[in-house]
């Protein structure tokens, strides 16, 4: 029998082992519990006999669930990681259910008895889907394979047939490119001809899925390699070419209706900017109180040490590039803005060091707050008002964005921090290009997990001092 990975035969069969190993996890479950009565902390219970209707609800319950959680969307199974999440994710969310049911129907059910029933479900569920992609891999599981071309050579085209080969246990067979400019061989995969070949092409290779990737200036060919295939049994998919012109990030919206590519689409989801804005208003109220004391100290410091006001308030550029004004303690003399051009330095490549050590215009009591990171504190309260993150990217100087490049302009697509990523790995010591190259790795690996972690590094870079000045 030939299987498709992705096919209505190959989802049935995962319904049907799904249910069929979720019965068996509970009888296995019902059969263990009662020898594990010997353990003290068990209670000794007899043979368990669940009611039938406990055996017919459970797989209806789980398949349910599971279609609902999109678990045989196969969308959501190209990655192996993904499935496995969304598996155990949906088993567990099947199990909480179960658990209510069980609560208004048959309360004698062991804990015990629940608790080895749901470690088998995963254990099954999750191990079938393991090795079944084992045996896809090998071969061992025979499997008719969709033949793919895609339609434009360029760097477009390589990123998707990378994509295709990174997932060469699926069913896709990449045969090779068709273009216009291109003629010799893409390392293994032919060129095999033109545009205007398409038709003839798709039949003699019996091609069944036409990947169109052409760069902007080739989309005056788009209609007509449409237009030959329309007679044709073949499943036609277009890659925008929208990635080259994203300063932040592209997703496809839903705009009254119509379909359109938003250009500017925040880095972080909806959910992740909730979780991030409570997490940064909780941690920063109580930093808030517990520092308090030592800011009104560093506020007297400040006062006697220096003419001019305790705290510094300095444009900086925000989330999306919105212009706000940040808080810190006044660690330089008072006209310290207009004299940044003489204090000015460039590494070996020309690019702008952040900061200077033995900057002439830093005060006595500036040193110790720069040198201990205390200057930041105020910084606490452009949390709680939204201006900035407890984590993110530094907020930058307008004068220094106007020297950015196009690429570096992506750390303003997330709230901007007291604290980060390359403060952590190097802090001041490093030129702003190197920090920009950081901060994109903090946005492409975002995780409530990650500012914790972040968070509890900073205070051993700031006791070690390093880079600070």
């Amino acid at each position: 029998m030939i299987f498709r990975r992705f096919s209505v035969q190959f989802t049935i069969l995962s319904i049907a082992l799904d249910a069929g190993l979720t019965v068996i996890a509970l009888m296995a479950a019902v059969a263990i519990r009662p020898s594990l009565s010997t353990h003290p902390f068990l209670r000794p219970l007899p043979d368990i006999d669940l009611p039938l209707l406990v055996y017919l609800l459970v797989p209806f319950l789980w398949i349910a669930i599971f279609l609902f959680t999109s678990v045989y969307d196969p969308k959501r199974t190209y990655k192996a990681i993904d499935e496995f999440q969304n598996v155990t994710r949906s088993i567990s969310v099947a199990a909480l259910s179960f658990a209510g049911l069980l609560y208004f129907t048959f309360r004698d059910i062991s804990r015990w008895l629940f608790i080895i029933f749901f470690l088998l479900d995963i254990f099954l569920l999750v191990g079938w889907r393991v090795l079944t992609r084992i045996a896809f891999r090998l071969g061992t599981i025979p499997s008719s394979r969709r033949r793919v071309i895609i339609v434009g050579a360029g760097e477009l085209g390589h990123r998707v047939a990378q994509i295709i080969g990174e997932y060469i246990w699926s069913d896709l067979q990449l045969v090779g490119f068709l273009d216009d400019e291109h003629k010799g061989p893409i390392g293994d995969l032919p060129i095999l001809g033109s545009f205007d070949k398409i038709r003839s092409v798709v039949e003699k290779e019996r091609i069944e899925e036409v990947i169109i990737a052409l760069p902007y200036r080739a989309y005056e060919s788009l209609n007509q390699i449409t237009t030959n295939l329309l007679t044709l049994p073949v499943q036609v998919r277009i890659v925008p070419d929208y990635l080259n012109l994203a300063i932040c990030r592209a997703t496809i919206e839903d705009f009254g209706g119509l379909p359109m590519i938003n250009l500017r689409a925040p880095a972080f989801s909806h959910y992740q900017h909730l979780i991030k804005r409570a997490f940064d208003l909780i941690a920063g109220s109580i930093l808030v109180i517990f520092f308090l004391p030592l800011m009104a100290l560093i506020a007297v410091a400040i006062k006697l040490d220096s003419s001019g006001p305790i705290i510094f308030k300095q444009r900086r550029f925000g989330e999306n590039g919105c212009l706000f004004t940040m808080y810190k303690f006044r660690s330089m003399v008072a006209d310290a803005e207009g004299r940044h051009r003489d204090v000015i330095q460039y590494d070996e490549e020309g690019q702008v060091i952040h900061k200077v050590l033995d900057d002439p215009r830093v005060t006595r009591v500036g040193r110790f707050v720069r040198r201990t990171s205390l200057d930041e504190l105020p910084q606490l309260f452009n949390v709680l008002k939204g201006d900035m993150s407890l984590v993110g990217p530094r907020p930058e100087l307008p004068w220094l964005v106007e020297q950015y490049e196009l690429w570096q302009r992506k750390r303003f697509s997330v709230p901007q921090g007291i604290t980060g990523w390359w403060q952590i790995n190097g802090r001041s010591d490093q030129p702003m290009h190197l920090n920009t190259e950081l901060d994109l790795f903090y946005i492409q690996n975002y995780s409530i997990m990650l500012d914790v972690y972040i968070l509890w590094k900073t205070v051993g870079a700031v006791l070690r001092k390093k880079g600070a000045f």
